[in-house]
C-alpha cells in the first residue's frame, strides 16, 4: 500500500475525493469488463440485478433506483429487451404504464452477474480485514447521507 504524506486537513480530504474516485471508476471498470464476457454492458447488468431482487417494476421505479431518466432507461430497455432479458408487462388499472420483468434467460444472466459480482468482491477486498470493512461502509454511508442533504438544497 502506497503512502503520501499529507500536509493538512485540505490536502487530506481532496486526497480521499481523488482515491475514491478513482476506485469507483476501476471497479465499475473492472466489473464492465467481467460482464462484458457474458454480452452485457455494466448498465444492463445492474438493471437486470435491480430487477432480479424485486422481481418485478415499473419503468418509473426501475428509473429511480438506477438514477438515471426515464428516456436513458427506455434505450437500455430496449437493448435489454432485444437480448430477450426482460419484457414489458401492461399495469392493472394503468394503459400507459408498464411493468418490466426479467425472461427466464434475462433471471439466468441475473443470477451470473451476482456470481461475477461475488468474485469481484473476494478479489478485490480478500486482503482487508473485517474491521477495515465496517469502518469504510460506516464512511460511505455517511457520506453517501451529506451528498443526499446537499441534494436537496439544489432545486430541481
Amino acid at each position: 500500500m502506497t503512502t503520501t504524506r499529507i500536509a493538512s486537513s485540505a490536502d487530506a480530504r481532496a486526497l480521499f475525493i481523488d482515491e475514491l474516485t478513482k476506485v469507483s471508476r476501476k471497479l465499475r471498470t473492472l466489473f464492465d469488463a467481467r460482464v462484458r464476457r457474458i454480452g452485457l454492458t455494466l448498465s444492463r447488468a445492474r438493471c437486470l440485478r435491480h430487477l432480479m431482487q424485486a422481481d418485478r417494476m415499473t419503468q418509473t421505479e426501475l428509473a429511480d433506483a438506477l438514477e438515471i431518466e426515464n428516456p436513458t432507461l427506455v434505450r437500455l430497455l430496449d437493448g435489454l429487451e432485444k437480448q430477450n432479458l426482460i419484457e414489458r408487462c401492461p399495469v392493472d388499472g394503468d394503459r400507459r404504464a408498464k411493468h418490466i420483468a426479467l425472461t427466464a434467460f434475462g433471471r439466468a444472466q441475473a443470477e451470473e452477474i451476482t456470481r461475477i459480482a461475488g468474485e469481484v468482491r473476494v478479489e478485490i477486498l480478500r486482503d482487508l480485514s473485517e474491521a477495515d470493512l465496517l469502518a469504510s461502509i460506516e464512511v460511505f454511508r455517511h457520506i453517501g447521507e451529506t451528498i443526499e442533504a446537499c441534494r436537496a438544497d439544489i432545486p430541481s
